[in-house]
């Protein structure tokens, strides 16, 4: 327990209205029976009003231990220059803290723009603090992270923290986070590089989605934040109470996990959206590697009449893992899952809309890694006008795609088929 007076830890830093925010879900809790994924998925079809109800929501925090804010405003952004541009701009405009966290962030013409961003608020009397991932980051020179450190800023690179469970795979800060002043956030898919914004004669730009948000869920991520820096050695971030929200905003909650803490209730929560959905569940993700049970509830989704589209990528950084994404094709397209690859560039984002009503956006890909190790960061908003913006940039982007053909897919070489089946096996190590 805290000793009076003292500021408060990571540990003690998260979510309740009107106090001190406590991180929340607990670390090490265990889920209550009606609460786990199968629970929870077989329920989710007959809660009143659907996905768009206060019964979901309900569901949801009490899932998430958490509450829904209220007050959230949200800007989205599907290109990475505009998303990049806003990002700097935000930085140029903070008064007191800059809080940047990604799994990459490299020493290119991006990474220096935003290192010399920082450089600028470190100098004019603004709190820095950058978290890198050191797996993610691992190419990224010392003299980039000496410039940052040189201009006051404080740095720390994510290893394998001491509450990660003793394995062979690595554990990774797969976060991207950008809090200013404790006011205004961003997140999604996009990591600090040039992929994500410029087109190279060589590649064009990733396609991928982020967003930005202003409220109360801004201190949730900034308290997220403070959890993956205090694991990677950085002194404790000083919280106080915050004022009494404002509604009128989008209702948004944050689905976070990292080893021993919210992997379940991640997983509950994407299982309850889709054992709830009623007309569709259109997907887009970067590395598709699923667990057996998740593949369970999309071929069960469709088996019920469920509009489900799986947006996936035909040109990939990783091939093996779209090698083992395409040994699931078969089984989903038997139980009338769509399935289109994006053609144009790297597809890099990772969302989800389902009905009319639910959008998630984060840094969670639908793979082992994701649901199992890694830390992550996905919000969840309960809004039509979300739901309708995602919806439109997802038929736009199938408009520059190619639909897998069961019979063509059926018929493809056999060296492909050992190739996936191949792959396949290596889908929990990705």
């Amino acid at each position: 327990m805290a000793r009076p007076g003292a500021d408060p830890t990571a540990s003690q830093i998260r979510r309740r209205r009107n106090w001190r925010p406590m991180l929340k879900p607990l670390a090490g809790r265990r889920l209550p029976p009606e609460l786990r994924p199968d629970a929870v998925y077989a329920a989710a079809p007959s809660l009143e009003g659907g996905l768009g109800g206060a019964a979901l929501r309900r569901l949801l925090e009490a899932i998430d231990q958490s509450d829904f804010h209220d007050d959230t405003q949200v800007q989205l952004y599907f290109r990475g220059t505009d998303a990049m541009a806003a990002m700097l701009r935000a930085i140029a405009q903070a008064r007191e803290e800059v809080l940047l966290e990604s799994y990459i962030v490299r020493a290119d013409s991006t990474g220096r723009a935003f290192g010399e961003a920082l450089r600028a608020a470190r100098a004019r009397g603004v709190r820095v603090s950058v978290l890198a991932d050191g797996l993610g980051s691992g190419f990224t020179k010392r003299d980039y992270w000496r410039l940052l450190r040189d201009g006051g800023t404080r740095l720390k690179l994510f290893g394998r923290p001491a509450y990660a469970p003793l394995t062979l795979l690595p554990i990774v800060d797969h976060r991207k986070l950008l809090i200013i002043d404790r006011e205004l956030a961003f997140t999604g898919g996009m990591n600090i590089a040039d992929e994500y914004h410029l087109d190279r004669p060589e590649e064009p730009a990733w396609r991928d989605t982020h967003l930005c948000v202003r409220g109360e869920v801004a201190q949730d991520l900034a308290a997220l934040f403070a959890e993956s820096w205090e694991a990677a050695g950085g002194q404790p971030l000083r919280f106080a109470s915050r004022p009494q929200a404002q509604p009128g905003g989008t209702p948004t909650i944050v689905l976070d996990s990292r080893p021993g803490r919210g992997l379940n209730e991640v997983y509950a929560s994407f299982a309850a959206v889709l054992g709830g959905a009623r007309q569709r569940v259109w997907i887009s993700n970067a590395y598709f590697a699923p667990q057996r049970r998740m593949l369970r509830y999309l071929q069960s989704c469709s088996g019920r009449g469920v509009d489900v589209r799986l947006l996936l990528p035909r040109h990939t950084d990783m091939p093996l893992v779209r090698w083992a994404s395409q040994s699931y094709y078969a089984g989903l397209l038997a139980a009338g899952v769509r399935i289109y690859e994006y053609l144009p560039a790297v597809l890099h984002a990772k969302t989800l809309l389902a009905d009319e009503a639910i959008g998630i956006v984060g840094s969670s890909n639908f793979d082992f890694r994701s649901f199992d190790l890694n830390h992550e960061c996905n919000l969840l908003f309960q809004d039509d006008a979300i739901n309708a913006r995602l919806a439109q940039q997802f038929e736009q982007d199938l408009t520059q795609a190619e639909e897998i053909d069961a019979r063509r897919w059926a018929a493809r070489p056999w060296w492909l088929r050992a190739l996936n089946a191949l792959a396949r096996l290596f889908a929990p190590l990705m």
